[in-house]
């Protein structure tokens, strides 16, 4: 065999896993057709996260309306992206080095498996031990008539200067973290949500909080609608130059647009350009539009058919030791349907998993601690562990609510709305939180910590922290909740 395992993907997926298993003397292959490092380094949480921040630092500065804030806040898109373009452009180049320093052999192009123990490259083919399949998921874009004209996070999160009207369809977590930065940036948009709720994972008191003031920075909302077509408006011409596509010269980008190669349209607004009609004959119209409906399992064209894998849009169906129907061949990451959150953290968790896994010969089950998940909006909405509404509804969990922004608004950032219900066992251990704040991330994590270590509230009150913090204040409220006086 040329290889121990070829992983045909290259994001944290693979690589995190891969350097491991080369450290134990492991041949390794990772196979690669775009850009090192998969979508979450060069076309999702590290772009949305840069771009993001000035606007989350303007919603905290205006907390301040009227009691300390003087002049307003302007956050220069263009500037913002320029830098958001130079820093992601180092991305690829800085894995490289990486997977350079690991040892870790690479292919250029698209890996197709010929059968259970070969991959072919191009018109190379490879031969292995073992297959872990890392390819991620890819934006759900509806088959519509105008589906042309739809947008993708990707573009949205590389366009030069933003829309002024934009329609998003979809109100999972990039289409309500979209509608936050255009909502601080004083723009228009309209939401477009198949169902009855927003974020629907999460605690629905606290997404209808962000909602209330969305509304009130002009984001409509559109519950119930089912999108059937897109119009281009006739006298608007659109700049269509020609077909784009990533420089994947050493699988290394050094084009500043970073663009995504199947892109439809040009990635600009175009003022009223684009009618968008729904089902129940609501008829919108915008600049620009943008598909958030989810994302799907990018399977197509890999050769899972010659082996016979079981797969859905979902993602190939794994079992606990992350198979496939072919046991040696696996799927790690968001392309795994697992049954458990696909989130990059899930993925580094599953591939330090099979890093161990892969070298024992009877490894045992993956086991996945307390996972939380945030919602970028402005504010940040979290959840970790048991949800509020399934201890609301059992006897045997206690909800609590605090109120910390309340507590700490003088000392902190005014953030008066900021709070967590904490949920709590018969036993008064700590069992999940949800978070609406402005570092809703943090704090949730910090509850993550307390759950996955399973620590006491008696042993927290012997703790001590920093003050004043909204950690040290949802602590220390909890204070009295395992005292009798």
């Amino acid at each position: 065999m040329d290889y121990d395992v070829i992983y045909i993907g290259s994001g944290n997926a693979a690589w995190q896993g891969g350097r491991f298993l080369r450290k134990a003397g492991l041949k390794i292959l990772i196979v690669e057709e775009s850009l090192y490092g998969g979508t979450c380094a060069n076309r999702g949480c590290n772009s949305k996260a840069l771009l993001d921040a000035p606007y989350e630092i303007k919603a905290l500065a205006d907390n301040f309306e009227g009691c300390g804030k003087s002049g307003d806040f302007d956050v220069d898109w263009t500037a913002l992206m320029e830098l958001k373009r130079k820093r992601i452009a180092n991305m690829a180049p800085f894995l490289d080095g990486k997977f350079k320093e690991y040892d870790l052999d690479v292919a250029h192009g698209k890996g197709i498996i010929i059968d259970e123990h070969t991959v072919q490259v191009g018109e190379e083919k490879f031969t292995t031990e073992k297959i872990v399949i890392c390819t991620g998921l890819k934006p759900v874009i509806p088959d519509i008539p105008g589906k042309e004209y739809l947008h993708d996070s990707t573009d949205f999160l590389d366009i030069d200067e933003l829309p002024k009207h934009a329609i998003i369809i979809g109100a999972g977590f990039v289409g309500m973290e979209f509608a936050s930065i255009l909502a601080e940036a004083g723009l228009e948009a309209d939401v477009i949500i198949r169902g009855d709720m927003a974020l629907k994972y999460f605690h629905q008191p606290y997404v209808q909080h962000v909602i209330e003031i969305l509304k009130e920075k002009n984001i409509r909302f559109h519950f119930n609608e089912t999108v059937t077509e897109i119009i281009k408006d006739d006298n608007v011409a659109i700049d269509n130059p020609e077909e784009r596509v990533l420089n994947l010269e050493n699988a290394l980008n050094t084009d500043d647009k970073l663009r995504d190669p199947d892109a439809k349209i040009d990635n600009k607004a175009y003022e009223n350009a684009f009618t968008v009609n729904c089902e129940s004959g609501l008829s919108l119209t915008g600049d620009y539009v943008i598909a958030a409906m989810g994302r799907e399992a990018n399977v197509e064209d890999i050769g899972l058919e010659n082996v016979g894998l079981t797969y859905t849009k979902r993602g190939i169906k794994v079992n606990e030791y992350l198979q496939t129907d072919v046991p040696n061949i696996y799927a790690c990451g968001d392309v795994a349907d697992s049954g458990i959150a696909k989130l990059v953290t899930v993925a580094i968790h599953q591939s330090k998993y099979l890093g161990k896994a892969l070298l024992e010969e009877n490894p045992e089950k993956i086991v996945y601690p307390v996972v939380p998940a945030v919602a970028y909006t402005i504010p940040r909405i979290a959840t970790v562990g048991v949800p509020a509404f399934v201890a609301e509804e059992s006897d045997d969990y206690e909800v609590h609510r605090i109120q910390y922004g309340k507590s700490y608004s003088l000392e902190l950032k005014n953030d008066r709305t900021a709070e967590a219900k904490v949920i709590v066992d018969k036993d008064l251990q700590i069992v999940g939180a949800e978070i609406m704040a402005a570092d809703a991330e943090n704090v949730a994590n910090m509850f993550t910590f307390i759950i996955n270590q399973k620590i006491s509230l008696e042993d927290l009150d012997h703790m001590i922290y920093a003050f004043p913090s909204s950690s040290s204040v949802c602590l220390y409220k909890l204070h009295n909740i395992h005292y009798t006086f």
